[in-house]
C-alpha cells in the first residue's frame, strides 16, 4: 500500500525543503477588472449617445475580492430602456459562455444637455418672451424636478412660481397660456337671471382661463371684476 502523502513528504524531508515535494495546482486564469468596467461604460455612453448630448461616464476600481473567470466570448452589459438617466447608476456586465459570470458594475455618469435658463428675474403671473430665456449646457442628472429645451413649449405660457435668473425651466414652473393679455380688446359678458347682455371692454390685467383680471366697459367707462372664459372673453362678476 502507497504510503500517505504526509508521511512520504516526513520520510524524504530533505528533498521536501529543496521543493521535490512541492505540491502543483493548477493555472486559472481570471478576467481582468478593467474590461468589464470598460464594458460598462462603452454601454452606457451608447445608451445615452443621443443628438445634442454629451456623456460623461467614469467608474471605481471594482471590489478586490471579485474573482471572475477570463470570458472566451464577448462581454454583454446591458441597460434597461426605461432606465432614467441618474448621477449613479449601475450596469450588468456578463460572460455570455456556458457558465459564465454576471456582475453588476457601478457608474458614475453626467449627460449634459442644451436647456433652457432664465435671463433675468421672472415674477409669477409672468408671460414668457423671447428675451427672458436662452439655451445653457446642463448636467440633466442634477435637475430632478426636469427641464425644458423646446422653445416652443412656453408659447404663450405664464409662470406659476416666481424664477431667479439663471435658474433651470422646470414643466413644474409653467403655468397655463395666457388667453387675455392687459390691453386687449375682450368682449365682457354679464349673465342675470337667464339674461345675457355683451359689451366691448378693455383687460387692464392679464390671465389664463379661470383667472380674475379688472376690466374696463368701454361704453360707461366702469371698472369692473371678471373672470376669463375664453380667449377674449370675459364673465362679469357679481
Amino acid at each position: 500500500m502507497t504510503a500517505p502523502l504526509s508521511a512520504r513528504c516526513l520520510r524524504l524531508a530533505t528533498w521536501w525543503l529543496s521543493g521535490a515535494c512541492a505540491i502543483a495546482t493548477p493555472t486559472w486564469a481570471a478576467q481582468a477588472p478593467a474590461t468589464v468596467r470598460a464594458a460598462a461604460e462603452q454601454a452606457l455612453r451608447q445608451h445615452y449617445a443621443l443628438p445634442g448630448s454629451r456623456v460623461e461616464v467614469t467608474s471605481t476600481p471594482l471590489d478586490m475580492r471579485l474573482h471572475l473567470a477570463d470570458c472566451h466570448l464577448p462581454l454583454r452589459a446591458t441597460i434597461p430602456d426605461y432606465a432614467a438617466p441618474a448621477s449613479r447608476m449601475t450596469v450588468q456586465v456578463q460572460c455570455p459562455q456556458a457558465g459564465g459570470w454576471s456582475v453588476r458594475v457601478p457608474l458614475q455618469l453626467k449627460l449634459f444637455r442644451q436647456v433652457l435658463v432664465t435671463s433675468r428675474a421672472l415674477l409669477r403671473g409672468d408671460g414668457l418672451h423671447p428675451g427672458d430665456l436662452h439655451a445653457e449646457e446642463r448636467d440633466v442628472t442634477r435637475l430632478g424636478y426636469g427641464y425644458i429645451e423646446n422653445p416652443d413649449e412656453t408659447t404663450g405660457r405664464i409662470l406659476a412660481r416666481p424664477l431667479a435668473a439663471g435658474s433651470v425651466l422646470t414643466p413644474g414652473a409653467l403655468g397655463g397660456r395666457r388667453t387675455v393679455r392687459a390691453g386687449d380688446h375682450v368682449q365682457l359678458v354679464a349673465r342675470m337671471d337667464g339674461i345675457e347682455v355683451r359689451a366691448a371692454g378693455v383687460a387692464l390685467g392679464s390671465g389664463d382661463d379661470g383667472a380674475r383680471l379688472r376690466v374696463r366697459n368701454d361704453s360707461s367707462g366702469r371698472v369692473i371684476d371678471a373672470m376669463v372664459s375664453a380667449p377674449g372673453v370675459v364673465i362679469a362678476l357679481p
